[in-house]
C-alpha cells in the first residue's frame, strides 16, 4: 500500500478523533452535537499535530537533501528558491530524483565506456595505418643507403624510390585525411554553399574514375536516362560533395562485382534532390552496416587494405552530408549489393550562390 504522509496524517487524525468521540458519547455527559464538534477539533488538532511533527522532524531533512539534489541536477551551486523545497511527496521525490540520476549516471558510464573502447581500437588503427606505408617507404631507402658497392643499379633505385615516394604519398593522403575529419568533427570548417549542376559534376567523376572502373569491367551508369536538360540545380559546397562523391563511386568500384555497374541516380524530392550510389557487390551483412561510417572500420580488412585507402573515406563522407543538415544512409543486402544515399536541398526561386 503506498500512502502519502498527508493520507497518514488524516487517518491517524480521524482514528484518534472517533476514538475519543467514541468515548464522550458513550459517556452521560456530552450530547451529540457537542461531541460532533469535539470530533471536528480533535481531527483538526490531530492532523496539525501529526503533520507538522512529520514537517520538523523528517521532511525538513529531506528537503535538504532534494535541495542537493537539485543543486546537482541543475549543475547550479546557489541558493535556490523555496517553490522548489515545499512540494507534496517529498520522500517520493527524493526517491524518483536519486533513481534518475542513477540511471542517467549509469547511462553517461556506459557511454565512457563504449568511447573508451573506440578510443583504444582507432589507436590500435591508427598506428598500424601509419606504420604500413611507413616501414615501406623505411624499407626501401634503408636498403638503397646500404648498398655501399654499388650492387644495385639506376633502374633498380628508380625502383625503390619510386615505391618509397608512393608509400609516403600514401602516409600523406592519411595523414591529411585524419586532419580532415578531425576538422570536421570540431566544426571549423566551413561548407561554401553555392549553386551547381548536380549532373555536371557526377559526369565530371566518371569521367575521372573512368580508368580504375574499366580495369574491374564495371560500368559507370546515370539514373534516370531522362535527366532535365536544363541541368539539377543543389545548393551545396561543391567541393566537398565530389569529395563524397568520389568517396562512395570509389568504394561502389572498389566492392562491387567484376563486370557489374554502378548506378548513380539522382531523383527529385520536393524541395531536395536524392542522391543514391549503388552497386551489386556482395552487400553488407546487418551487423557491420551501422559501423561503416566509424574511423578505420573495415568490413574484410584484407581485401580492404589490398583496394587502397585511408579507411577515413566514409567517416569523412558522413561528417560533410551531416554539416549540410542531411543523412547519409545504408541500405544493404548480401549477395545483392549497397546504396548509400543523401539528400541535398534545391536552391530557392530567385536565390543566389554565397558562402555559408
Amino acid at each position: 500500500m503506498n500512502l502519502s504522509s498527508r493520507t497518514i496524517a488524516i487517518l491517524i487524525a480521524l482514528l484518534v478523533a472517533g476514538v475519543l468521540t467514541t468515548y464522550a458519547r458513550i459517556g452521560p455527559t456530552l450530547p451529540f452535537r457537542e461531541a460532533f464538534l469535539a470530533a471536528g477539533i480533535t481531527v483538526a488538532a490531530c492532523f496539525l499535530l501529526i503533520y507538522l511533527s512529520f514537517e520538523a522532524l523528517i521532511f525538513k531533512e529531506i528537503n535538504g537533501i532534494y535541495a542537493g539534489l537539485e543543486h546537482i541536477k541543475r549543475k547550479e551551486f546557489k541558493k535556490l528558491s523555496n517553490k522548489f523545497l515545499f512540494r507534496p511527496e517529498p520522500v517520493k521525490r527524493v526517491r524518483d530524483e536519486i533513481l534518475q540520476m542513477a540511471e542517467r549516471r549509469q547511462q553517461e558510464l556506459d557511454e565512457l565506456v563504449r568511447l573508451q573502447a573506440l578510443r583504444r581500437e582507432f589507436l590500435a588503427d591508427v598506428s598500424h595505418e601509419l606504420k604500413t606505408p611507413l616501414f615501406a617507404a623505411q624499407g626501401f631507402v634503408h636498403t638503397i643507403l646500404d648498398d655501399e658497392d654499388d650492387e644495385i643499379d639506376l633502374a633498380t633505385r628508380r625502383k625503390f624510390l619510386a615505391k618509397a615516394a608512393a608509400s609516403l604519398d600514401t602516409l600523406d593522403a592519411l595523414v591529411q585525411d585524419l586532419v580532415t575529419i578531425a576538422q570536421l568533427e570540431k566544426g571549423v570548417v566551413r561548407m561554401r554553399r553555392q549553386r551547381f549542376d548536380l549532373i555536371v559534376l557526377v559526369r565530371e567523376i566518371f569521367e575521372l574514375l573512368e580508368q580504375q572502373a574499366a580495369r574491374r569491367g564495371t560500368h559507370l551508369e546515370l539514373f534516370p536516362p531522362s535527366l532535365p536538360e536544363t541541368g539539377l540545380l543543389v545548393v551545396a559546397d561543391r567541393n566537398r560533395i565530389r569529395q563524397v562523391l568520389i568517396n562512395l563511386i570509389d568504394n561502389a568500384i572498389k566492392y562491387g562485382r567484376d563486370k557489374g555497374r554502378v548506378v548513380v541516380s539522382l531523383v527529385e524530392s520536393g524541395r531536395s534532390v536524392r542522391i543514391a550510389v549503388r552497386d551489386d557487390g556482395a552487400g553488407i551483412a546487418p551487423e557491420h552496416q551501422g559501423r561503416i561510417f566509424e574511423r578505420f572500420y573495415r568490413i574484410d580488412k584484407s581485401r580492404s587494405r589490398e583496394s587502397g585507402g585511408s579507411g577515413l573515406g566514409l567517416a569523412i563522407s558522413k561528417h560533410i552530408v551531416e554539416a549540410h543538415k542531411s543523412t547519409i544512409k545504408v541500405k544493404s543486402t548480401v549477395g545483392e549489393g549497397t546504396t548509400l544515399e543523401f539528400k541535398l536541398n534545391k536552391p530557392k526561386s530567385g536565390a543566389v550562390g554565397s558562402a555559408a
